[in-house]
């Protein structure tokens, strides 16, 4: 087995490596059960998978938490952490659904993705600029990050040139733009309690993010929760709010694979965060490795529907992402190295073994 360190080079390539398998997996079933590959008949509504995917992402977390007894994680008392861990949590339990309703909202796809990925790099970023005014984080952002956030957010923005007019729709659309500011709002609160846990620990202790995880999963579910049950006894007539109350009140032939599907994207949950979380880097830096493998992991999953299930072939456009995205992974590798040096020569970190 590929032993790592917390902090290592080798534990963040082997978190990526598991963000990326099961984001395919989740990529690829997601295209099963929706639109024009759908494999299971009939397809499923956007808001019908949203809803089984979602109880069973959540599940599977509540599940690994529990068993594992990550609630707990060698924690006594009543942690003070935990007043702004908890709204971390409610954040999580709004991004969520905000994710699946810009889908919903916007004419174009693409354009809801481009927008929200876009969105969190350049958050991240924000997020190391105040907390180094703040004198939260005592890392400097180096230009290699700042480099790769270009080429980051080019890739992102590569699909845009191509939208057309009417793609941009939501400039227009009151509910979506409420939708997108709620996104980014809970997005932005989110990265920054992470990175405020991560760079306020004590020199010399371990983060303890799998506790971190376990109590912002709790909150995310108990919200998510109550928040459905307000939405499914609302009198709203609204098409989202109906759309809900629909796949709720007459489950979907395929709900349970569905489950299954959301089990999985359940599962990128423990990689994203942990990668967010990842001990000794900036936001920026985390931000960009969490979003980059993402995208590489969306082109993939539409190479595989395209040979399995006939699906969309990557367009020249995605080619062209994914080369900008090349480019922002070798900054990315320089900006590393940079940093393991400079963490190893502050005794934050053991020096990697080298090459026998």
């Amino acid at each position: 087995m590929w032993k790592t360190t917390e902090g290592s080079t080798g534990r963040l390539i082997q978190l990526c490596l598991g963000y990326f398998f099961f984001y395919v997996i989740f990529g690829v079933a997601a295209k099963c059960f929706t639109g024009r590959a759908a494999i299971v008949v009939p397809a499923m509504t956007d808001m019908e998978f949203l809803v089984w995917s979602t109880f069973g992402g959540s599940l599977v977390c509540l599940l690994v938490i529990f068993a594992g007894g990550w609630q707990r994680s060698g924690v006594k008392g009543v942690p003070p952490e935990l007043a702004y861990i908890i709204p971390s949590g409610i954040c999580t339990a709004i991004v969520i659904p905000t994710t699946t309703l810009m889908y919903m909202l916007l004419k174009s796809v693409m354009v809801a993705m481009v927008i929200m990925r876009a969105s969190v790099i350049v958050i991240s970023r924000a997020v190391d600029e105040l907390q180094i005014r703040q004198g939260i984080l005592k890392k400097t952002v180096y230009w290699q990050e700042n480099a790769a956030v270009v080429f980051a957010v080019s890739a992102a923005m590569t699909q845009v040139f191509l939208a057309k007019s009417e793609d941009f729709d939501f400039l227009s659309n009151g509910a979506a733009m409420a939708v997108l500011g709620a996104y980014i709002l809970a997005y932005s609160l989110r990265i920054y309690i992470m990175n405020y846990y991560k760079n306020t620990r004590p020199k010399g202790t371990g983060l303890n993010n799998k506790w971190f995880f376990a109590v912002e999963q709790i909150a995310a579910s108990v919200a998510m929760s109550l928040a459905a049950f307000a939405v499914y006894m609302s009198a709203s007539t609204a098409a989202p709010v109906a759309a809900f109350q629909a796949a709720l009140a007459t489950p979907h032939p395929s709900a349970v694979p569905a489950n299954l599907a959301g089990a999985v994207y359940g599962m990128v949950a423990f990689f994203s965060v942990f990668i967010f979380m990842f001990k000794g880097r900036t936001a920026t830096f985390a931000g960009l490795v969490n979003r980059l493998t993402s995208l590489v992991a969306g082109t993939t999953a539409t190479l595989i529907s395209f040979f399995l299930f006939k699906g969309r072939f990557p367009s020249p456009a995605d080619w062209a992402s994914l080369g900008l995205i090349l480019v922002a992974v070798g900054f990315l590798s320089q900006a590393e190295k940079r940093r393991m040096g400079e963490l190893v020569a502050a005794h934050e970190l053991d020096a990697p073994p080298k090459p026998a």
